[in-house]
């Protein structure tokens, strides 16, 4: 290693030490605002509710090794929630983004268009050319098809994508109204798949089945195993440091800036799950030794399957924020364990961050001590709390749209968490080796060590993470965020479209993190900077002291 690279990690160790101290720091918000607010919050309830509510709303306390919080379960009627429903899990988030397949909507044509290019995910094609982003394929039910059924419509439909586009895949979705009126969509879809001979999936999806997109994303995870994950068994070995990236959608780019610095370290990313994502690469999926999963809710089932089945372990990442990226390379080149990957790595790392530091240290000084809310998606909200820690701000309140509680407690809840009703909707499917492919690509006792180490299937989830005095908030409502703008004036709030504006129109900047608004690729190295320079713009304008809400006039 040389002298230049020695400074330089010498440097990330003092910029990752200061975001540390951000992250573990206690609340700049005093216990008695906390405590008022959360009491103000609940009593504004009726009672039932207000219990109900109560067990969603958690100060964050160090001393207490096994803090709880509720998460999971139906909203209560009336509160209005940023959630979405098991269509838009399914859908829009898990399936969409894989590029070349042509995606069909069995329903109104509204579903369709809710789910269509919402959340920026970008695709390249491949050598075929085929590339079906940017189209909304739907069956477009009308009050004659919800009467009198829409197979016909479907099988039309599937005919009509097949003869125009010649994907190598067709998905087809259903919506809330075609699960009341019983439209077989499995049947369709296995009798247009002998007829045609491609791959055709469909995702029993309606938006009623589950609490949350969650349900969707698990139906998708089921899908997707079922029908493509390691299908195409002709495919041969690839050498080297093989990965699939899970969980990662490629929004904004996201995907292009990780994969940029993988391939820098050497790492090859066999498939994309889903951001970026093709459907010849998902058959051969099975072939990487490692998979690396971003985001820990939407594809956590896949990693367990894949693992069970061909055995490829999986490790948790986060590719979001400059110190988290490389926490996250250096897990891989522990995974590895080959001394060339690791130098490689440590190269790469401090050549990206040096990079990366000599342009963020302007946006730190006009950042520092600002402080931020989160409430996005399963993992979102707690990744994003690394890349504002970066910029010196700090995250007091958090929350998750669609977690379950090992997302906020960490994988060590499993065994505590109980399996209600809504959740035995989504089926299990019960995984076992696979006679011929079953191959772990390191050693039992590398294996062993990784297990000791807590380095595979580990996650702490967001509480650790969060300082004393700070807030957890599972699916908040309007209501609840009014409460704690008021009393804890934050900086900037990282949320979604839902609240956006009623958000901006209080005075207080929004970043949308479901889909960047229409910035981006905010991942990695690179993307930390774009991010710190959208950021600095939003919260260091004066424009925001002049917004005064028309309700409170």
């Amino acid at each position: 290693m040389t002298d230049t690279t020695r400074t330089q990690t010498d440097l990330e160790r003092q910029i990752a030490q200061a975001s540390q101290d951000v992250k573990e720091a206690r609340s700049p918000i005093d216990s008695t605002t906390t405590q008022t607010a959360v009491k103000d919050i609940v009593e504004a309830y009726p009672a039932k509710v207000g219990k109900k509510r109560a067990k969603h709303i958690v100060v964050r306390d160090p001393n207490i090794p096994e803090q709880t919080i509720e998460a999971n379960v139906r909203t209560t009627p009336g509160i209005i929630t940023q959630r979405g429903c098991a269509f838009a899990g399914c859908k829009g988030v898990v399936v969409g983004p894989i590029g070349d397949v042509v995606h069909i909507v069995h329903g109104p044509v509204g579903c369709s268009y809710y789910s269509w290019l919402i959340r920026r995910n970008q695709f390249r094609a491949r050598a075929n050319g085929r590339n079906f982003v940017n189209y909304c394929f739907t069956t477009d039910l009308t009050e004659h098809d919800i009467v009198f059924g829409g197979m016909n419509k479907l099988r039309q439909a599937i005919q009509e994508a097949y003869d125009l586009f010649q994907p190598p895949a067709i998905t087809v979705h259903s919506t809330c109204p075609v699960g009341l009126i019983g439209d077989d969509i499995q049947g369709v879809s296995r009798e247009m798949s002998e007829k045609l001979g491609i791959s055709i999936v469909a995702f029993n999806c309606e938006g009623y089945k589950g609490v949350s997109q969650s349900a969707g994303h698990h139906i998708a995870n089921n899908g997707f195993f079922k029908n493509w994950i390691g299908t195409n068994e002709e495919a041969e070995e690839v050498e080297g440091y093989t990965v699939n990236l899970m969980g990662e959608y490629n929004i904004g780019g996201d995907t292009w800036e990780i994969e940029r610095v993988l391939e820098k370290c050497g790492i090859q990313v066999i498939s994309k799950l889903s951001g970026d994502g093709s459907y010849d690469e998902a058959t051969e999926s099975h072939l990487a030794k490692l998979n690396l999963v971003m985001c820990h809710r939407s594809i956590n089932y896949m990693a367990d399957m894949m693992e069970t089945k061909f055995g490829i372990p999986w490790i948790k990442v986060n590719f979001i924020g400059v110190n988290a990226f490389a926490k996250s390379l250096r897990k891989i080149a522990e995974v590895f364990d080959d001394p060339e990957l690791t130098e490689r790595i440590e190269t790469v790392i401090a050549e990206e961050m040096a990079e990366t530091e000599a342009q963020l240290a302007t946006y730190r000084e006009r950042l520092t001590g600002k402080t931020v809310f989160l409430f996005v998606g399963g993992s979102r909200a707690h990744h994003y709390q690394e890349l504002f820690a970066d910029l010196g701000m700090k995250t007091v309140v958090a929350g998750y749209e669609f977690a379950h509680r090992d997302d906020y407690e960490g994988r060590d809840a499993l065994p505590n968490i109980k399996i209600d009703a809504d959740s035995r909707n989504i089926e299990e499917i019960h995984v076992k080796q696979d006679p011929e492919r079953y191959n772990p690509p390191f050693s039992e006792e590398a294996l062993a060590k990784m297990e000791t180490n807590n380095t595979l299937k580990d996650y702490k989830g967001m509480m650790p993470d969060m300082g004393e005095g700070t807030l957890l908030v599972d699916n908040i409502s309007h209501h609840e965020l009014d409460v704690l703008i008021e009393r804890f004036k934050p900086d900037l709030i990282g949320s979604g479209i839902k609240d956006k504006y009623v958000i901006e129109k209080l005075g207080i900047p929004c970043k949308q993190l479901h889909n960047y608004d229409y910035g981006g690729p905010f991942a990695g190295f690179r993307g930390a900077v774009n991010f710190a320079k959208d950021v600095d713009l939003r919260v260091n304008t004066p424009v925001w002291k002049y917004v005064k809400a028309p309700w409170l006039n």
